[in-house]
């Protein structure tokens, strides 16, 4: 009778949980090397976090504002002065290049008759062939707001995506500081003082963003 010896075959299997033991401890370790602990509250934490347009928007306005009513120009005066020369107004009072440089303006004039949010206003001083309009919402178009100070690059977000919506969290920042109460049924006829905005791209049209809105 022939006797199988077996030893070499118990002796395999009896290692074979040992190298299994022995490769989760090198992948664990291997994991633990590549891991980062984030701690809670840390700038870390904050990077890693997903981007929120209504948190940066909410803390951003109050600088936009500050900084805008700081140096915002006369209307009258402006219209002035971008007409006699055009790249000395600019090269004082605007921001950026772009497709239009952003200048802050003051002004004090009577609401015309307004779309969608949208109102003319007669400002003495400035030349009828000066067409001004003022956003008053709900809904505020542009990035007027984000590139007011030239502080807010497109290097300091992931992608064009979060850039947009940091300018639409500025926005609805803005409007909620400023223009929540505003009757936009009433406003025609009346006197408004603004502080403001606008992209120069035609200098014969002025679209105002307001940082700071009045309504006597």
């Amino acid at each position: 009778m022939a006797i199988t010896d077996t030893t070499p075959r118990q002796k395999a299997k009896s290692r074979t949980p040992l190298m299994i033991a022995a490769a989760v401890v090198v992948v664990m370790g291997a994991m633990a090397l590549d891991t980062t602990v984030v701690q809670i509250g840390s700038d870390l934490d904050a990077r890693k976090q997903a981007f929120s347009p209504d948190a940066y928007g909410a803390a951003q306005f109050p600088v936009i504002q500050s900084s805008v009513t700081g140096r915002a120009v006369d209307a009258a005066k402006l219209a002035t002065e971008l007409a006699a020369d055009k790249a000395a107004a600019i090269a004082a009072y605007g921001v950026g290049d772009g497709i239009g440089p952003v200048i802050p303006v003051r002004l004090t004039g009577v609401v015309a008759n307004g779309r969608s949010g949208i109102y003319d206003v007669t400002v003495a001083g400035v030349p009828d062939t000066i067409r001004i309009r003022v956003q008053t919402g709900p809904a505020i178009n542009g990035t007027d707001l984000r590139d007011a100070t030239g502080d807010i690059a497109f290097g300091a977000f992931t992608n064009q995506i979060e850039y947009q919506d940091a300018g639409a969290g500025i926005n609805r920042a803005m409007s909620e500081a400023i223009l929540s109460d505003v009757d936009r049924d009433a406003l025609s006829g009346r006197t408004l003082t603004v502080t403001g905005v606008f992209k120069l791209i035609n200098p014969k049209n002025w679209l105002i963003t307001p940082v700071e809105f009045d309504v006597q």
